[in-house]
C-alpha cells in the first residue's frame, strides 16, 4: 500500500485512530450485559472521532472542514463522558480513566486548533 490519503498524514487522525483501538481493547473487559449499552456507545463514539476527521479533511470549503472537526470534538467529549460513567460504575479503574484522558486532551486540543484554522 503506497498511496496515502491526506487525512492519514494528520497527526490528530493518527492519535484518534489509536485511541479508538484502545477503546475497543479496554471495553473487551466490560461486563457482557453492557454489550449493547456502554460498550456499543463508547465504540461508536470513538470511531466517530477519527471518521469525522477523515471526512472533514476531504471537504473542499474551510467552513465544511470546520463543521466536521467540530463534530469530531463533540464525539471526543461524548467518549470522555461515557468513560467517566464507566469508571463510576466500576468498569474502569481510576488509573485507566486517567490514562485514557491523555489522548482525549491531545485530540481535543488539536481539533480546536484545526477548527480555528479553518475559520480564520
Amino acid at each position: 500500500m503506497n498511496h496515502k490519503y491526506s487525512f492519514e498524514n494528520l497527526n490528530v487522525w493518527q492519535v484518534a485512530k489509536s485511541f479508538t483501538v484502545s477503546i475497543y481493547k479496554r471495553t473487551e473487559n466490560f461486563p457482557e450485559h453492557e454489550k449493547y449499552g456502554i460498550i456499543n456507545q463508547l465504540r461508536r463514539a470513538s470511531i466517530s472521532i477519527c471518521s469525522n476527521i477523515a471526512e472533514g479533511n476531504s471537504r473542499m470549503s474551510p467552513k465544511d472542514r470546520a463543521h466536521f472537526f467540530q463534530i469530531a470534538f463533540s464525539s471526543t467529549m461524548e467518549v470522555l463522558n461515557q468513560l467517566i460513567i464507566a469508571s463510576d460504575l466500576g468498569f474502569l479503574s481510576e488509573k485507566e480513566l486517567i490514562e485514557l484522558r491523555d489522548p482525549i486532551d491531545e485530540i481535543s486540543n488539536k481539533l480546536n486548533s484545526l477548527y480555528k484554522k479553518q475559520l480564520n
